[in-house]
């Protein structure tokens, strides 16, 4: 999802791949559609702006700042709005909560925000000085803090690896280690600087900001988005109606290949062994019409930050 922090102190957007998710997702202008990460609305507003009064739209955020800001900016939409302050994990109970059992679409914006990544006391940003946090729900315990200062050396040295795909990962690990030794690590500026120490001045000279994957990294594991998200995908395949459909923007290709996988796996029919030669799985296809959407050379001109987004999407049997 990418936002930005307005002058008012509002979530201002910029919603990538806005008119292509809104395509895709909305058959039923009376139907239900979920949006599992609300943010600032921009997708939800669109989304609503295609119901009638009998529509019902569903907005899902952990973040309390965006379940403030998308209250505000849903308050005049011309369908029905419930706002949940739930993780997306939950899906299943949410819905069962609302006395929903199926619905028409399900929409998901993955990643963090423009909002949180410009707010520097979020601490989510290697541009910004503020606390060591990351937490797109601050009710959570683990910090950016206690990952940086607990975790074993091994331990962090994979999660940067895994996550960050990072190649200098042991390094950096073992830079993080011996600076902590001295007193805590507490801002991202101490990360930032430990980092460029770790990785060779010619290996720093190209490519992205060397503190990019690292920060990627420890904020997947904070928040624990990579986990959930194979699981979660059923769920929502499970609770959409026959010819509903499902949307997710990813912004990197660790969410994008669970994503595209997930969906494949769904799609499948049989999935016996090879080497049997009759079907005695019985297992039937529950996704049809996999499709993906890249933006335009026109949205990236205007907000370069799409620029590793993508869109895919497919429809239940």
């Amino acid at each position: 999802m990418v936002m930005e922090w307005g002058k008012a102190m509002n979530f201002v957007h910029k919603s990538v791949l806005l008119k292509e998710s809104v395509d895709w997702l909305v058959t039923d202008r009376k139907g239900t559609y979920v949006d599992c990460t609300l943010g600032g609305a921009g997708h939800s507003s669109a989304i609503a702006s295609r119901l009638e009064p009998e529509g019902l739209l569903i907005g899902i955020d952990q973040d309390e700042d965006a379940i403030a800001a998308a209250a505000e900016k849903l308050s005049d939409v011309p369908c029905r709005v419930r706002i949940v302050h739930n993780n997306f994990r939950n899906l299943g109970s949410i819905l069962d909560g609302l006395n929903l059992e199926k619905v028409d679409g399900i929409f998901f914006d993955l990643g963090v925000s423009s909002y949180q990544l410009d707010t520097p006391e979020r601490g989510f940003s290697y541009m910004h000085d503020g606390p060591l946090d990351m937490r797109m729900d601050r009710e959570r315990s683990l910090t950016a803090a206690d990952v940086v200062n607990t975790y074993k050396e091994d331990q962090l040295a994979e999660i940067i690896y895994k996550y960050g795909e990072e190649r200098w990962s042991r390094r950096i690990a073992q830079f993080i280690v011996n600076a902590r030794k001295e007193k805590p690590l507490t801002t991202t500026f101490e990360l930032v600087s430990i980092i460029k120490a770790a990785i060779p001045k010619g290996a720093r000279q190209d490519g992205p900001h060397p503190a990019k994957r690292t920060f990627q990294a420890i904020r997947i594991e904070v928040n624990d988005e990579l986990k959930i998200l194979d699981s979660t995908m059923e769920t929502a395949v499970s609770r959409l109606k026959s010819g509903g459909r499902i949307g997710v923007i990813t912004f990197h290709s660790l969410e994008d290949r669970i994503i595209k996988q997930s969906f494949k796996r769904m799609a499948k029919g049989c999935i016996c062994p090879p080497e049997l030669p009759v079907c005695v799985c019985g297992h039937k296809p529950e996704l049809r019409k996999l499709k993906e959407f890249v933006p335009s050379a026109k949205e990236l001109e205007e907000n370069p930050r799409a620029r590793s987004a993508r869109l895919r999407g497919a429809v239940k049997i």
